[in-house]
C-alpha cells in the first residue's frame, strides 16, 4: 500500500479530534487554528510545515517525524517529544505553551525556543549544548544529568538547576538567575 503524500496544503480551523489526520507524509503544509488535542499523530511525517495557533496537547507522537517544523502560538501541553522519530527532530517554537511535556534523552541541537512556557518540562539526560532559552519560563522544569554546556539562560526565568547533577561548563546565566543554581543549598540571596 502506498503511503499518503500531501504537499503544500493549507488546513484552517479543522478539528482533527472528529476525523484524525491520515497517516502519511506532509510537506510544506500549513495548519492554522486546528485542534489535534489527544489525537494520535504516530508515524506521521511533517517536513517543512508550519503550525500556527494550533492545540496539540496530549497528542500521541510515537515515531512522529518533525523536520524543519515551526510552531507559533501553539498549545503543546503534555507532549512526549522523547517518543518522536529518533533521527529527525528539527523544530522551532515561538510563543508556545509546552507545560508538562518531555524531552527526555533528546538531542535538542536542532531546536529553537523563543518566549515559551516550559513549566514542569522534563529535560532529563537531554543534550542542550549551546541551547538558547530566549525569554522562556522554566518554573519546575527538571534538569537531571543534562548537558548544558554553553547553554544560554540569561533571559530565561524561574529555573532551578543543580550544578552537581548537570554539565554546565560555560553556560550563561544572568545575575538575577543565580538563585536557581543555589536553591538546593537553601541560602538567602539578597
Amino acid at each position: 500500500m502506498d503511503r499518503l503524500f500531501i504537499d503544500s496544503q493549507k488546513f484552517k480551523g479543522i478539528d482533527f479530534t472528529d476525523k484524525p489526520l491520515e497517516i502519511g507524509d506532509y510537506e510544506y503544509c500549513k495548519f492554522s487554528n486546528c485542534n489535534f488535542s489527544e489525537v494520535d499523530l504516530s508515524d506521521i511525517s511533517f517536513m517543512e510545515c508550519e503550525f500556527e495557533g494550533c492545540n496539540l496537547s496530549m497528542a500521541a507522537l510515537y515515531n512522529t517525524l518533525f523536520k524543519e517544523v515551526l510552531f507559533s502560538n501553539c498549545k503543546l501541553m503534555g507532549l512526549r517529544f522523547d517518543k518522536c522519530n529518533k533521527y529527525f527532530f528539527e523544530i522551532e517554537l515561538d510563543h508556545c505553551i509546552l507545560n508538562l511535556s518531555s524531552f527526555y534523552q533528546r538531542d535538542l541541537k536542532n531546536v529553537k525556543m523563543n518566549d515559551c512556557s516550559l513549566l514542569e518540562v522534563d529535560f532529563t539526560e537531554t543534550n542542550l549544548k549551546g541551547f538558547q532559552f530566549l525569554n522562556c519560563d522554566l518554573n519546575g522544569a527538571v534538569f537531571q544529568q543534562s548537558n548544558l554546556q554553553n547553554a544560554d539562560f540569561r533571559t530565561a526565568s524561574n529555573y532551578t538547576i543543580d550544578p552537581e547533577k548537570n554539565t554546565i561548563q560555560k553556560a550563561k546565566f544572568s545575575q538575577s538567575g543565580i538563585g536557581g543554581l543555589l536553591k538546593k543549598y537553601q541560602i538567602v540571596i539578597e
